[in-house]
């Protein structure tokens, strides 16, 4: 049995309206103007704080990040779902692939947003753990959460595929020496930071992740 471990914004979940809003809050609270979405979205991947602080950067705005990022959880929270909803053909890929694999979740965004998002969409009972970007494993890239799923599922890293959009989490699984899938589908080819060597498994559509890595369960 391979560990398939999933990350959550812009790999499962098109998230990116909501969380522009969300952030768009926080910088008219201070007086700023809203950041275009796209530019929003290129904050995202390393947690609800970094993108508030790099929101406030990007928009000069001069306030305690503390009290910025309670105004963004405030704003988040009720629109969590309002425009959230898987990619094209996820649902379908969850229920494939957890017939061949353990499945588990490793996102930088926060357990409890995480959690409400699994739940709503009815993925509770498909993924083994859900690792959130704000429990006591460093966030990605770091490859410790990775492997703490490692562990609990009893994978190998020649087991264990991450799925994710990012350079954050290629970087996280060539770190735990894991293979990884990259949705280029996803945020991370839009900010055009990835920088792969050609031994990533790649899926270009939502579509593609289940064959992917059907393809990867059944490589010699």
């Amino acid at each position: 049995m391979r560990l398939v471990v999933f990350d959550l914004d812009g790999t499962l979940v098109d998230s990116r309206q909501d969380l522009a809003d969300s952030t768009n809050d926080v910088l008219e609270s201070y007086g700023a103007a809203p950041l275009p979405r796209d530019r929003v979205v290129m904050m995202v991947g390393e947690g609800a704080r970094v993108l508030v602080a790099r929101a406030l950067e990007a928009s000069g705005v001069m306030a305690d990040l503390d009290e910025a990022l309670g105004r963004f959880q405030a704003s988040y929270g009720p629109r969590l779902l309002v425009t959230t909803r898987p990619y094209p053909g996820i649902n379908e890929m969850l229920i494939t692939v957890g017939a061949h694999a353990t499945l588990a979740m490793l996102t930088n965004k926060p357990l409890v947003p995480s959690e409400q998002l699994v739940e709503a969409f009815g993925w509770s009972s498909h993924f083994l753990r859900v690792i959130g970007g704000d429990g006591p494993a460093p966030r990605k890239p770091d490859p410790t959460g990775l492997q703490e799923l490692m562990e609990l599922a009893g994978a190998s890293a020649a087991e264990t595929m991450l799925v994710g959009d990012s350079m954050v989490d290629v970087e996280t699984a060539r770190r735990a020496e894991t293979a990884i899938c990259v949705a280029k589908y996803g945020f991370g080819n839009a900010r055009g930071d990835l920088a792969l060597r050609g031994d990533e498994w790649i899926a270009e559509t939502s579509h593609d992740v289940a064959g992917v890595i059907d393809a990867w369960i059944r490589r010699p």
